[in-house]
Formats: C-alpha cells, sequence, structure tokens
C-alpha cells in the first residue's frame, strides 16, 4: 500500500469508484481507494440501477445524459461488462401539474439537443403493449432510459482507474483522519497509514462515520427501501425485444424488465427509518425482511396500469437501507471549514449521476471548481442549523413524496420551523407565510385570510393576487421588507482595506459612509458571488452577500490569508434587518430619526450609524428592489422594537409590510441580477453585466481566471424579456426560471428568473441569450410550450434610475 498519495477516496460503492476513475482521467494517477469490505457492499449491490437522464434542473439533467453515455465507452475501455440495457423509457403524466413539467423537461431537452419527446399513445402501446394508457395526458419517449448492473458498473470503474494506475484496497477499513498543519491528512487503516493531499468521503451508508472522525456531522439519515422482482410473464418471455421502463411517478412507483419478468418499486408513505443511531460496522450485503403490506397501495397502482403485474407471482423481493440527505440531493463538494476534505453522501439515483458526480469531483479536486454550477449539491447548503431531528423530519417527507412534483417556489413545511428571529410571531400574526432560507423562517408574503397557506403549481396560485397588492404598496407608497437572512460580515483591523481588495474584484470604498457593489471571482473567473461592501470607519467594513451561500463563500474568505491584526467575522446570528422602499420610504423613516435623510445629506449608496425609534442601526442608502429605500441592520435584541416602530409610522403613510415574493418581482421590473440566478461561476462578469466592476489594475483572488474571460467574447448575455400578456394569462402563468429561450425555431437561451411584474403590467423574465438583442421577438417556453415575448432594451420600472436616486 502507498504512504503518499494526491487524494485517498473512502468507499468502494460505484460513486467512490467513479471518483476514482475520474481523477486518473483528470491526470491523478498517484490516488488509492479504500474499502471496509468488499465493492459494492452497503447499497450498491441491491440497486435497482435505473438510468434516466431528465431531470427539472439543467445541470442535473446534463451530468445525467453524460453518465448514460458513459456507460457503454467504460465496457469499451476496460472489457469489463457494465450490463447496459437501454431499452427506452415511457413518462406518463396522469395530472395536468405533471404534464406541465413532463413538457417543460421536453423544451429543455430540445434546447440541449437531448433525445426526449412526446409520443403518440398508439406508438406507446406498440413500445410497451403491457401498459393500459387509459387516463394519460401526456406520453414522453425517452429512448436512451433503461439500466444497468450494479457491480458490473462498479467494476468497470474500478477496471478503469487501476489500469491508469490507481491503487484500490478492499477489507482495508479507515480507522482514522487527522488533519495536518499545512492542509493535508493522515489517513489510518488497520494495514498502514497514507500521507495524503485531499480525502474524499464516499463511505455510502457510512458516510456519518467518516465524518467524523474528521469532526463533521453531516445530515444524513437511512432508511429501508423496497423492490420486488416477479416471475416469468408469458407475454414478455414472447418477444424478441426488452420493453422500455415505465416511469409512471403520479402512481408513485417504478418499473421495468429484469430477465422475462418485471421489477416494481415504491416509495410508500409508511416509509421506516434505519440506523439512527450509525450504521452497524459489521452491515455490508445483508437484507431487511420483506414488508410488502407497506407498499401495497402502490403496488395496486402498479397493478392497475400494468395488470401483468398481479397476475405473476413474486420470485423475489429486496428490501435494503439507503442513506438520504435533507432534500434528497447529495451533499458534494470540499467542506468549507476544513481544508482539502471533500464529501459525496447520500446519493439517491446513483446509477443516473454516477458519471457526471465522478467527474465533477474530479474538477473540483484538481482544478479547484466544477465546470457546472452545483449549489443545489453543495454540502455548504445546509449548516448546523440541519440536526437530526429536522433531517429525519425532512428525510421522511423526501421519502414519502419520492416522486412528488418539486414545484416553482414550492416550500415544503417538514421539520420546520428550525430557526426563528424575534419578530417571528409578529409577522406570524400580521398574515406572514413563511419559506426556509438556510435554516431561517422569512416571510415569503402576507396572507388576509387567517389560516392561509401557499398552494403550489406551475400555474399562478392563491399568493399571485396578494403578492402583487404588496408589490403596488410599495411602488404607490412604501414596503417594509425582513432582509435579516442577508450574510452581514464585518472586518475590522490595520490590514482591512488591503484584504478586502485581495479577496474582491472591485475596488474597496476610500472615504467612510461610502459603499461598492463587488463581484467575487470563481476559480474559473465566473461569478461566485455579489456583494455590498461599505465603509463603517477608518479600519472598519460591513459586507453585506446572499445569505444561503454564506457557508460557501467560506471557501473564498480562507483562500487569503488576513493581515495581522485584522479579523473578519460573521454577524448573521447577531444582526438582523430590514429594507424600506418605495417613495415615502424617507417620510416614514424621517419620523422615527433626528437624522437627516435628504438627498444632500444621505445620497445613493451611502451609509451612516443612526437612531432610528431609539434603536442604534447601520443604514445603507440601496434597496434591492430598485426604488428609493435604505436598509437598515441592527442588533437582533433591537429587531422586534425596530419593526413595531416601523409597522406604526409605516400605517401613517400608507406603508406595510412586504414578502420576499414581492422583492422577486420588483427586482426584476428594475432588471436586477440575484446570486444562484443570475449570478453563478458559469457565468463571466461581461455576460452578466458585472465587467465594469472587476478592476484589473490590482491584484484579487482568481484574478488571472477573470483577467483572461473578460479578453473573451462574451458567450452570451443577460436580457430582460416582456412575454406576450395575452398569452400568459391565457395560460395564467409566468415564467419561474429554466425554460428554454428559441428565436426562429433555434435554441438561444434559457430563463434565469421569472415573475409578474405588477407594477409595470407586463409578464417578466430575466434570460441569458446569445444571437438576439433589442427588440428581438422570441418565444419562452413557459409550460413547455411556446409564448412570445421580445428582448427590452431597457428595464420597464426607473430605467434612469430617477426614483432611485431622489
Amino acid at each position: 500500500m502507498r504512504t503518499h498519495a494526491q487524494a485517498v477516496v473512502i468507499g468502494g460503492g460505484v460513486i467512490g469508484c467513479s471518483i476514482l476513475y475520474h481523477l486518473v482521467k483528470a491526470g491523478w494517477t498517484d490516488v488509492v481507494l479504500l474499502e471496509r469490505s468488499e465493492l459494492t457492499s452497503g447499497s450498491t449491490w441491491h440497486a435497482a440501477a435505473n438510468i434516466h437522464g431528465l431531470h427539472d434542473s439543467t445541470n442535473i439533467s446534463r451530468i445525467q445524459h453524460y453518465t448514460m453515455g458513459l456507460y457503454k465507452r467504460l465496457e469499451e475501455e476496460t472489457g469489463q461488462g457494465c450490463g447496459v440495457f437501454q431499452p427506452g423509457s415511457l413518462y406518463l403524466a396522469q395530472t395536468e401539474a405533471r404534464e406541465h413539467q413532463l413538457r417543460l423537461q421536453a423544451a429543455k431537452a430540445k434546447l440541449y439537443k437531448m433525445d426526449f419527446g412526446e409520443v403518440s399513445r398508439d406508438e406507446a402501446e406498440r413500445l410497451h403493449p403491457l401498459v393500459d394508457f387509459d387516463g394519460i395526458r401526456c406520453i414522453m419517449w425517452e429512448p436512451a432510459g433503461g439500466n444497468v448492473d450494479p457491480s458490473g458498473v462498479t467494476s468497470a470503474y474500478a477496471a478503469g482507474a487501476r489500469a491508469g494506475g490507481a491503487e484500490i484496497h478492499r477489507f482495508c477499513p479507515v480507522t482514522a483522519t487527522e488533519a495536518q498543519s499545512d492542509g493535508s491528512w493522515i489517513v489510518r487503516t488497520e494495514k498502514g497509514e497514507i500521507h495524503t493531499q485531499w480525502v474524499v468521503n464516499a463511505a455510502g451508508l457510512w458516510g456519518r462515520e467518516v465524518a467524523a472522525m474528521a469532526g463533521l456531522r453531516l445530515p444524513l439519515q437511512p432508511t429501508e427501501h423496497q423492490y420486488f422482482v416477479t416471475e416469468t410473464i408469458a407475454e414478455i418471455a414472447a418477444l424478441d425485444r426488452r420493453l422500455p421502463s415505465v416511469a409512471d411517478r403520479d402512481g408513485e412507483y417504478y418499473l421495468r424488465q429484469e430477465g422475462k419478468g418485471l421489477l416494481v418499486g415504491a416509495y410508500e408513505k409508511d416509509l421506516r427509518f434505519w440506523a439512527e443511531d450509525g450504521t452497524p460496522q459489521g452491515f455490508g450485503h445483508e437484507l431487511f425482511a420483506d414488508d410488502l403490506e407497506r407498499i401495497e397501495p402502490n403496488m395496486m397502482r402498479a397493478i392497475e396500469r400494468v395488470p401483468a403485474v398481479g397476475e405473476a407471482g413474486i420470485k423475489r423481493v429486496i428490501n435494503g437501507p439507503m442513506i438520504w440527505s435533507p432534500d434528497s440531493n447529495v451533499l458534494f463538494g470540499p467542506v468549507p471549514e476544513l481544508s482539502n476534505y471533500f464529501c459525496c453522501n447520500g446519493i439517491i439515483p446513483g446509477f443516473s449521476q454516477s458519471g457526471g458526480m465522478g467527474l465533477l469531483a474530479a474538477d473540483w479536486i484538481t482544478s479547484g471548481e466544477s465546470r457546472y454550477d452545483m449549489f443545489a449539491w453543495d454540502v455548504a447548503r445546509f449548516g448546523d442549523w440541519a440536526d437530526a431531528a429536522f433531517t429525519k423530519a425532512r428525510v421522511g417527507d423526501q421519502y414519502a413524496n419520492r416522486f412528488k412534483i418539486h414545484f416553482p417556489n414550492e416550500e415544503r413545511a417538514a421539520g420546520r420551523p428550525v430557526r426563528t428571529r424575534p419578530v417571528y410571531e409578529t409577522q406570524k400574526a400580521l398574515g406572514a407565510i413563511f419559506g426556509l432560507n438556510y435554516g431561517w423562517e422569512h416571510p415569503l408574503w402576507f396572507a388576509e385570510t387567517p389560516g392561509a397557506t401557499d398552494t403550489d403549481g406551475f400555474t399562478r396560485q392563491n399568493w399571485w393576487a396578494p403578492v402583487g397588492q404588496e408589490c403596488r404598496i410599495l411602488r404607490e407608497r412604501a414596503g417594509i421588507i425582513d432582509i435579516s437572512n442577508f450574510a452581514k460580515y464585518v472586518c475590522h483591523g490595520p490590514g482591512a482595506e488591503d484584504w478586502l481588495n485581495a479577496v474582491f474584484a472591485n475596488r474597496m470604498p476610500r472615504g467612510v459612509g461610502r459603499s461598492c457593489l463587488t463581484p467575487l471571482i470563481g476559480t474559473r473567473g465566473g461569478i461566485a458571488g455579489d456583494f455590498t461592501v461599505t465603509r463603517t470607519g477608518d479600519d472598519e467594513f460591513w459586507i453585506i452577500g446572499s445569505g444561503m451561500a454564506e457557508r460557501y463563500h467560506q471557501r473564498f474568505f480562507r483562500a487569503v490569508p488576513l493581515p495581522e491584526g485584522t479579523t473578519f467575522e460573521s454577524r448573521t446570528l447577531q444582526t438582523c434587518g430590514f429594507n424600506v422602499a418605495g417613495p415615502a420610504s424617507r417620510e416614514l423613516l424621517q419620523r422615527l430619526t433626528n437624522a437627516s435623510l435628504a438627498t444632500e445629506d444621505f445620497p445613493f449608496m451611502r451609509s451612516a450609524w443612526i437612531d432610528i425609534a431609539g434603536v442604534r442601526a447601520l443604514a445603507l442608502r440601496v434597496s434591492f428592489t430598485g426604488d428609493l429605500g435604505w436598509e437598515l441592520h441592527c442588533a437582533k435584541e433591537d429587531q422586534a422594537r425596530l419593526y413595531d416602530a416601523l409597522l406604526e409610522a409605516g400605517r401613517e403613510v400608507g406603508a406595510g409590510p412586504v414578502g420576499s415574493r414581492a422583492l422577486m418581482s420588483l427586482r426584476i421590473e428594475k432588471g436586477y441580477g440575484s446570486w444562484s440566478r443570475e449570478y453563478s461561476p458559469e457565468y463571466w462578469p461581461q455576460e452578466a453585466g458585472l465587467d465594469r466592476l472587476c478592476k484589473l489594475d490590482k491584484d484579487f483572488l482568481n484574478r488571472a481566471a477573470v483577467e483572461k474571460v473578460l479578453a473573451q467574447v462574451p458567450r452570451e448575455r443577460l436580457a430582460i424579456l416582456a412575454l406576450d400578456a395575452a398569452q400568459t394569462d391565457a395560460s395564467n402563468a409566468d415564467a419561474t426560471g429554466g425554460e428554454p429561450v428559441f428565436k426562429d425555431g433555434r435554441g438561444i437561451g434559457r430563463v434565469t428568473s421569472g415573475a409578474y411584474g405588477y407594477t409595470v403590467g407586463q409578464s417578466l423574465a430575466l434570460a441569458y441569450v446569445r444571437d438576439a438583442g433589442p427588440g428581438d421577438p422570441v418565444q419562452v417556453m413557459v409550460l413547455g410550450r411556446p409564448h412570445d415575448a421580445v428582448i427590452l432594451d431597457r428595464p420597464p420600472f426607473d430605467p434612469d434610475g430617477v426614483r432611485l436616486r431622489a
């Protein structure tokens, strides 16, 4: 066994072997995989191993298509069979919402040149004569869908990695992982130790235990999961071809051919958690006792759709463990608080994603960043607030609703509330409907009807009209928005200005009370973040950024050493905030403070510490609404007193509370981008209109990378689109994000954000487009169907910033 390695992968399931294989392909040949037992032990060996390409997330669709195409190439490269069967997959829609979902996926497939589209009932019956298609509204066909052999795929990855120089050690459990002062690690085993630059935790069911060796707690929880295989079915035995798999997600089961019978699996409501206190070390290739009664309702729906299932005997039942994260997505990426410790844990559709997961992990480890923005997978999306109770509640909801559509703007209630701020009960009494942002409850909108809750769907929902009223109140008078979920930081000390200049692309403000907007640049030159930086003293700055990205951004802040005597700390827990915006915002606030808010005394992009309603607050003259307004940041202990005063003064001027959904609409009216939507490591600054904020006459984090991309022609540009009102009204829907954009039948881009612009009377979308400009007619695939739109040359609200600077 080697004593030194570039990376040590812990876990010999399909994911660990894929990461090892892709590290070798990326040029890292001094790599080792350690497996406590035999390869595939744990969850890999008993997986149903279905493969499919389309996903609601564009980037996940990309990596799933990469994975599906990899398996046959892997067979050719290694000579190891992967048991690839690709007879195709049929996707069925029983409901209008499912039809919307499938049509959106088909539109994305057309944009990205993926093979997925609608077929007629006649064609579907020819493809799968055992299915009863009565009651089906829409049928989609994916020719490359199918399944693979779990052991064959894992062995092929392992063979490919070994051929490239990697070592694999079976029956070699890891006993310790010890961080070294230089960022490297010592990995200890019963057979010796390895000094390695990187540790990769791909330990599957034992991911929690391996993480604990490094002092980490991962939000993971295993469950039982069952599927069964029928005896031979005569109709299948008589065929000279393999039947396609069936994705009838409204029926809450999956079905495919296995041998000359059928395999049927289900995610039942009456689930069973397993190993809540830790996965047993001696567990490996064991299964649980059959318990088909739990999945009987799902089985009956499968029998109704495919009667042959009910006529065949059951040949075998598989009831084995799976390990889940709170949102059923993998926990992926380097742990922000540690050096060179990579997680890849909690994978559910492992055989649809294994290749892409290995590819992106190798990207990140060898080059510092993955080629696609995968924040939806990033381990940094959860913090310490995601405790065992939250994880269990969310995993239970995810499992029981595995095939439930994740609608745009949907907020699920399981495990909440986790974290609340002092005004939570006041906001609840005002009718607030809450969402979750990095563990915090925050108001989405305010309902006038007691007991109201969100409805969910692709069309306009019950909150559409109340959100419009909030927008109009703010634009006509003023609105009070809770912005406490923004991330807040303070940098203090003699080296503060120099350090911030070394981190951020823009030049830091020189004068006290001045502010600037600045991008944070990623390893490949894209936009890793956007921040407001305010100088509050000679040696002190406040920095405000995305709350849900606070842990993610730690990676960048840790990359630049702090000068001696200088500190940088988060104030998010200790600080709350409100944005008071709208034409009457000055009047409202001036009733509560003796500080002059007149433009000549308090111009746009300036800040000051002021006393307001007896509360000391940092006031910044900025507003994400694009309107006249101030952000007020105060101590958590003062939040309730400040909120009460703002509400009382607001009533006197006709203002009221406003939620984050209204803020979404208002910022789109102004054409403002948002992190994780318009701003992402995938997008270059000049594509997002942020190139003017990158000062190449100074050095800063990843300057060379951004200088290189700034020298290139933009691949696409961020644009604002106005959709045809008659068509969106007829569909009762607006763009929400992800919809493809076409021009003359050719895909030219996709929507990043969308909403109805209530105060400009237009259905709007922000989109990245190429080969198109202002005035061009385009089509946006709302609900997967074309809706006419035009590219605007300016934002429809206050394009000259007159109100913003009033």
